[in-house]
């Protein structure tokens, strides 16, 4: 009988993220296949056992291990070994030692690792199916960040972390049996700089659950008795959402109000940074930190705005926002990968300029915008359903559902 092993970097529950969103419903969709055995890290001891609470009953068997290796340690190991400072960020003794303890055992007949942190637990001498999911090319994020640090401490560091991941992920991807990425582009991407081919490479794009994220459902009100609200939600200590939102504060935000002069904009997420926190003593800027359901913000949005500068794959925000009728304001960077029709189903502005006339143009026309929120819902229940996006595992892993 066949055994899944999956493993993942952040353990998948409660899906409140975006590499938690993905995971979670990757671990449902392999679940369907087999009985699956998970073994994860978490970023501290109350996410671990939360999501130990929930999973336990659904694994065949669940181990969660809280990762605690600091940054400028991880950086210091990686040097001196070699490697990238990623891998050392997500090494941890204990997970590797259960991982062998399992292949050991002889039960396991399929690994599918989440995220490229987890290739490094995979052991050499399986030879069973093995599916990566890297989810995004890590190592062009980290090219990214070098060019825009050229003249900051941190350039070297990200320099080196985008070569050396960048060989490790074609390493990897070269001796496991599929390669997954999160859009078209991304896989496209990895090809080009792997030199893989399709058959190795493959996209498997993001969903959305429509039934949750439904504006037919009754919410609290939120946000009332104020001018147009634009709204941005997100994980607030992840540079990309950082650099938004300070860009859309400082000098998006005071061009909109130049003609909405009560316009406001909420910055929803946890974990906000001392920087983020401080945009809220700006005029309109609301910082709301971490809320039990985004959705009832998303509700208020007169604009959901995704101003990202460096973004990656498939933005959940924009998918959540457009199955809630959301008209969305997105920069071209954050757009990509997404099959909606720039116009019709969201608008895509890059600059400030750009950026602020298109949210006024929301604000301006309510029906245009109400309209636009509908194509948008219709878009993503007809293109963007789990199921139909998860539905290549069972074959690449060569199991039926």
């Amino acid at each position: 009988m066949a055994e899944i092993l999956f493993l993942v970097h952040r353990a998948p529950w409660p899906p409140d993220r975006g590499d938690r969103i993905r995971s979670w419903h990757m671990f449902e969709a392999l679940a369907k296949l087999a009985p699956v055995h998970v073994a994860a890290l978490a970023d501290n001891d109350a996410e671990a056992e939360v999501a130990r609470v929930k999973m336990a009953p659904l694994c065949a068997s669940l181990a969660i291990e809280v990762r605690n290796v600091s940054r400028p340690l991880a950086l210091a190991q990686a040097v001196l070994l070699a490697e990238p400072v990623s891998n050392r960020l997500f090494r941890n003794a204990a997970l590797a030692r259960h991982v062998g303890g399992l292949i050991r055992h002889g039960d396991i007949s399929h690994i599918v690792a989440f995220s490229g942190q987890m290739a490094q637990y995979l052991p050499a001498d399986f030879d069973g199916p093995v599916v990566m999911d890297f989810v995004d090319v890590d190592s062009a994020k980290f090219a990214t960040y070098a060019a825009q640090d050229k003249r900051q401490p941190l350039h070297w560091v990200h320099a080196r972390e985008a070569q050396r991941l960048g060989d490790y992920e074609a390493e990897v991807a070269g001796r496991v049996d599929a390669s997954l990425f999160v859009s078209t582009a991304e896989a496209t991407l990895f090809r080009d700089r792997s030199g893989l081919g399709e058959a190795h490479v493959r996209a498997v794009e993001n969903g959305i659950d429509t039934d949750t994220f439904d504006p037919a459902l009754a919410f609290a009100p939120i946000g009332q008795g104020g001018g147009p609200l634009a709204v941005f939600t997100g994980q607030m200590d992840y540079r990309p959402n950082i650099d938004a939102v300070r860009w859309f504060a400082t000098d998006i935000l005071p061009l909109i109000r130049r003609h909405h002069r009560d316009a406001r904009f909420a910055i929803v997420g946890r974990a906000p940074t001392d920087e983020v926190k401080a945009l809220a003593s700006l005029p309109g800027v609301i910082v709301t930190g971490e809320v039990p359901d985004v959705r009832p913000w998303l509700a208020a949005a007169d604009a959901v705005v995704a101003p990202l500068l460096l973004a990656r794959g498939i933005q959940n925000k924009l998918l959540e926002a457009m199955a809630m009728a959301r008209p969305v304001v997105a920069s071209a960077a954050a757009a990509e990968g997404i099959d909606a029709k720039a116009g019709t189903h969201l608008l895509v502005a890059d600059g400030a300029d750009a950026m602020s006339a298109a949210v006024c143009s929301l604000f301006d026309d309510r029906d245009r915008a109400r309209a636009m929120g509908q194509a948008a819902r219709a878009q993503m229940i007809a293109r963007y359903g789990w199921d139909a996006r998860l539905a290549p595992l069972g074959q690449l892993l060569g199991l039926a559902a």
